[in-house]
């Protein structure tokens, strides 16, 4: 047993300086690409980020982070390790251009594409779907320190399993953007209470014994999460609702895990020095590492300018919702939210004409695979089970959601999938009012967005847009909270029946808020606050 374990311990040791030394000539390969002469000043600095070309709130956040170095750090090299294999390098900055309006120089830009991106999808992992993804973004973060080693580590998507890997295999420094914790004290408190969510189906939720067994699954994934992050040296988050989650898993400890894993500690410790004093380090960079004690918010960027030159005035019985078609943006609440709207208040059952007659919802969203086609059509079935319908149905990126198109005068519903920016900025200038229904929503910036366009924001009563972004401006409201389907539906009502003068200070409001808080210029003072350059 003891020869077994010290073979694998120096075939381990031998990959892993293998992987070290060939950090020279992957940057050789890269900046020949690239065509840099001189790179003996440069720096890379690789942002793992697998679904980069998804287009939403969390990719918006990375192509700002990535424009901000490329305007104001020329000898860095931004890498960015991406799944998105069907796509090229020039596809995709045309639809970073498209979809949020930023600019990219391909000259300082260049993709490591991986090909086992369907490690961290949840289709893959049916059961014990957060242990799967974890385990998946640990070979995924192997799959690109393997192709090249940057000389930071940024995970911006929330994989912080990956840290374990880029730790071990490379040694270099590494920081993190945390959009949402992977889990948090919240989802421990849905279990213990046997609350039925996305997360906790109603099998388990019913059964005593299954909830106390997933219990102790969550609180060990728990304790190993806080271990994961503790290897960042620095870590953003984008909102006060996460950093209070953030800070409180940084500081978690559960005394009967410290017991069980004291013997694996004494273990591991030797090989943590080899790895730390023997093999060679990619990275030059002296700085003592340090964990984190509690995370920077820097709220992400918004177009604030191109939106707030939008008119407040002339606006349509329009209510639209900007967010990817995933489960936990909860579609089905804001088609019974209009349902039960249309019921109680059945003028807005009148066609939709624009500005008077009846009421209009569109749903603008990204899909990113099969399974978020799968849902759209779901919604739109359950669009004809509620009687509400679906008025038009257009995909503009992907040719295999090429859905029907349905009109008729009492269609209450539209889909927008996969729409452009410009497209976007459309649909921003003529809603009156802009839906999220999302619990705990990390951040929001779709409410930024509505808020900076002129619209009346409307939003779960939780996470960053109750915490950070729909509050009162000047002691005034800026927008509505609801918490189900009835209260979404009466605080429509109550959106749509103001009087023309509060309704109009109201926008007023709610863009200033948007504007003076979540600037691009706001963000990017934010990323340089985090102390990211030192680690290079």
């Amino acid at each position: 047993m003891i020869y077994s374990l010290t073979f694998l311990l120096i075939v381990l040791l031998a990959y892993v300086r293998n992987l070290r030394d060939a950090h020279e000539d992957q940057r050789v390969k890269l900046f020949k690409t690239l065509g840099i002469e001189e790179p003996r000043k440069k720096k890379i600095v690789g942002f793992f980020h697998p679904y980069c070309n998804a287009g939403g709130g969390g990719e918006r956040v990375l192509w700002a982070a990535v424009s901000f170095i490329q305007r104001t750090e020329p000898d860095v090299i931004s890498v960015v390790y991406s799944g998105d294999k069907d796509a090229t390098k020039e596809q995709i900055i045309a639809k970073v251009k498209s979809r949020f309006d930023i600019t990219l120089s391909p000259d300082t830009l260049h993709f490591v594409f991986l090909d086992s991106r369907e490690y961290v999808e949840d289709a893959k992992w049916p059961r014990f779907t957060l242990l799967g993804q974890s385990l998946g973004s640990m070979y995924l973060a192997w799959e690109a320190v393997s192709q090249l080693v940057p000389d930071l580590y940024i995970d911006t998507m929330g994989y912080a399993f990956t840290f374990f890997a880029v730790s071990w295999l490379t040694g270099v420094p590494i920081g993190a953007y945390v959009h949402y914790p992977t889990i948090s004290t919240d989802m421990l408190a849905r279990i213990q209470s046997r609350k039925t969510t996305h997360t906790n189906s109603d099998a388990i939720a019913s059964s005593p014994i299954l909830s106390r067994g997933k219990l102790l699954y969550y609180r060990i994934f728990m304790y190993h999460y806080a271990q994961a992050l503790r290897h960042a040296s620095f870590i953003m988050v984008n909102s006060s609702w996460t950093k209070n989650h953030v800070d409180s898993i940084l500081a978690y400890s559960d005394p009967l895990l410290d017991a069980l894993h004291m013997p694996l500690e004494v273990i591991i410790l030797p090989l943590r020095l080899i790895f730390k004093y023997i093999l060679p380090t990619v990275s030059a960079n002296k700085i003592p590492r340090t964990t984190p004690k509690e995370a920077l918010i820097v709220c992400p960027s918004c177009d604030t300018r191109e939106m707030s030159k939008l008119p407040l005035e002339g606006r349509e019985r329009m209510v639209i919702s900007i967010c990817q078609f995933r489960p936990e943006k909860d579609h089905p609440a804001q088609l019974r939210a209009l349902s039960e709207l249309l019921r109680n208040y059945p003028q807005y059952r009148a066609p939709f004409t624009g500005i008077d007659g009846g009421v209009k919802l569109v749903l603008i969203g990204g899909s990113r695979n099969d399974g978020d086609a799968a849902r759209i059509e779901g919604l739109r079935q359950l669009a004809k089970d509620l009687d509400i319908e679906v008025h038009l149905m257009f995909a503009l990126d992907q040719l295999t959601l090429a859905y029907p198109k349905f009109s008729h005068a009492q269609d209450h519903v539209e889909f927008a999938v996969n729409a452009p920016f410009p497209e976007m900025l459309t649909y921003l200038a003529r809603a009156s009012i802009g839906l999220n229904t999302m619990v705990d929503e990390h951040f929001g910036i779709n409410v930024v967005e509505y808020m900076a366009a002129g619209l009346i924001p409307i939003s779960h009563a939780s996470g960053g847009p109750l915490h950070d972004i729909i509050v009162p401006y000047d002691g005034q409201p800026t927008g509505f909270h609801a918490r189900d389907p009835a209260s979404f539906a009466e605080a429509i009502y109550k959106a749509l029946s103001l009087p023309k003068e509060e309704e109009l200070a109201l926008r007023q409001r709610a863009r200033a808020r948007a504007v003076e808080a979540f600037s691009e210029q706001a963000f990017e003072e934010g990323w340089k606050a985090s102390g990211w350059r030192q680690w290079l």
